[in-house]
C-alpha cells in the first residue's frame, strides 16, 4: 500500500490518500472502511444523454464521486471490494444524494475520510505501508488424493488451489491401478505449484502431510524435475521445508506452522507469531487456567487488574458496526498497550484468526492467576449484553 498523502488533526479527525497496490491491500481497505466514513475515488457512471432532437441514449462515463458509506462487501477469493453510498459532493453527472456503488481495486487512488481515525486502524495503515510486513511462504498441504496450494500472507491464508484425485486401494499382486493414479495426483500437484507460486517472491515453501506422503510427492517432483530439465523447480529446491501434518485439509497449516524447523524458518512474518501466540495460549489454558481469559468480560476483568501480559484479539471485531461496542474493543487494545504488554489482531482470514473466532475473538494470557468472574457477575454480565 501506498501513502500518498495524511491529514489528520488533533483531535483524530481528517482524511488520508491511499493506493492499494495487491489484493492484500484490498483486504487492508476493507479493515479501514466503516459506515458513515466518505469514500472519494474514481468510479464508472451510466449517464443518461437527451440529444437535441430528443433522442435518449446514455454513456458510461468516467467520474470521480465521494460517498457517505452505507454497505461494505468484500469478496475474499476473489479480493474484489465494492462500496455503496450516497453522493455527498456536487457532480455534474450525479445529483446529491443519488446511490452509487464504487468497486476498489489495485492501482486506483482513493481518499478516506473519518470524524475519529483511532489506534487500531491508524495501525493498520502503518503496517499496509510497510513493504517488510509482507510475507513470503507458500504451502502444499496434502494427503493421498487431496492437495491444498495455499498462500500464507501476514493477514490471510488464499487457498489458490484444491486438488482431488480419486485414488483406488492397494490390490493384493496388483499395485498398477493405485500408482498410476497417485502418480496423475502428483503431476496435478506440482502443476499447480507451478501456475501459483512466484519464486521470485516466495521465500519458502512448507510441504506438508500424514505419513510418507511429503516425502514420497517431493521425491517425485524433483526426479521429473531433472528428466524434464525444470529448472524453475530445480533452481528453488532449497526453498521447499517437509513438515508434519495431520492431514490434507487447509486446517492441518496450523500444525505445520508450529513445527519448530518451520518457526526458525518463519520467524521474521507476522504468520508464525500469530500461531505461537494462539499455540501458547492453549498451553497456559491447559495447564494454569487461571492464566488464560478469553470472552471480553473476563479479558476486561484481568486488564483491569492490570494482569495482560498478551492480548490475542480478531480484527473482526473492530469490523463492528456499533460504535460503541468497536471503541470498547479499541479502549482495550489502548489499554493493555499503556500496561506494557503485547497485543497480537488476528486476521479473521487466517488459519488461526479463525479458530480465535471460535473463542468470542478475544482471549489474554496474564502475568499472573486472577479468580475467575463469580456466577453471579457473569449472570450480571450477560444480562447487559
Amino acid at each position: 500500500m501506498k501513502l500518498v498523502r495524511k491529514d489528520i488533526e488533533k483531535d483524530n479527525a481528517g482524511q488520508v490518500t491511499l493506493i492499494p497496490e495487491d489484493p492484500e491491500d484490498i483486504w487492508h481497505t476493507y479493515n479501514l472502511l466503516q459506515v458513515g466514513d466518505s469514500l472519494r475515488a474514481s468510479t464508472i457512471r451510466k449517464v443518461q444523454t437527451e440529444s437535441s432532437t430528443g433522442s435518449v441514449g446514455s454513456n458510461r462515463i468516467r467520474t470521480t464521486l465521494t460517498l457517505c458509506v452505507e454497505t461494505i462487501d468484500f469478496d475474499s477469493q476473489a479480493c474484489q471490494l465494492r462500496v455503496k453510498g450516497t453522493n455527498i459532493q456536487e457532480n455534474e453527472y450525479v445529483k446529491m444524494g443519488a446511490y452509487h456503488t464504487i468497486e476498489l481495486e489495485p492501482n486506483r487512488q482513493f481518499t478516506l475520510a473519518k470524524k475519529q481515525w483511532d489506534s487500531v486502524v491508524l495501525e493498520r495503515i502503518e503496517q499496509a505501508c510497510d513493504p517488510s510486513w509482507s510475507a513470503d511462504v507458500a504451502a502444499v498441504v496434502m494427503q493421498e488424493g487431496l492437495a491444498h496450494i495455499c498462500l500464507v500472507t501476514p493477514s490471510m491464508t488464499l487457498t489458490r488451489a484444491k486438488i482431488e484425485v480419486n485414488i483406488p486401494r492397494k490390490r493384493k499382486g496388483n499395485c498398477s491401478q493405485h500408482d498410476r493414479a497417485l502418480e496423475r495426483f502428483y503431476e496435478q500437484v506440482v502443476q499447480a505449484i507451478q501456475r501459483h507460486i512466484n519464486f521470485e517472491i516466495v521465500k519458502c515453501v512448507l510441504v506438508a502431510s500424514p505419513g510418507f506422503v511429503r516425502e514420497q510427492f517431493c521425491d517425485y517432483m524433483f526426479q521429473q524435475a531433472v528428466k524434464t530439465d525444470n529448472k524453475l523447480l530445480l533452481e528453488n529446491r532449497s526453498k521447499f521445508l517437509q513438515v508434519h501434518s495431520s492431514s490434507g485439509h487447509k486446517y492441518a497449516l496450523k500444525e505445520a506452522l508450529c513445527d519448530p524447523a518451520v518457526a526458525s524458518r518463519l520467524s521474521d512474518t507476522k504468520a508464525a507469531g500469530e500461531v505461537k501466540a494462539l499455540d501458547d495460549f492453549y498451553k497456559m489454558l491447559q495447564h494454569e487456567p487461571d492464566r488464560a481469559f478469553y470472552g471480553l468480560k473476563h479479558v476486561e476483568k484481568a486488564n483491569e487488574a492490570m494482569a495482560i501480559d498478551t492480548l490475542l484479539i480478531s480484527d473482526e471485531l473492530f469490523r463492528h458496526q456499533d460504535v460503541a461496542s468497536r471503541s470498547r474493543y479499541v479502549r482495550l487494545v489502548d489499554s493493555v498497550r499503556e500496561n506494557m504488554g503485547t497485543v497480537r489482531i488476528f486476521s479473521s482470514l487466517h488459519v488461526s484468526g479463525e479458530q480465535l473466532g471460535q473463542l468470542t475473538g478475544v482471549a489474554a494470557i496474564l502475568r499472573f492467576p486472577v479468580a475467575e468472574l463469580s456466577d453471579q457477575e457473569e449472570e450480571s454480565s450477560s444480562e447487559e449484553d
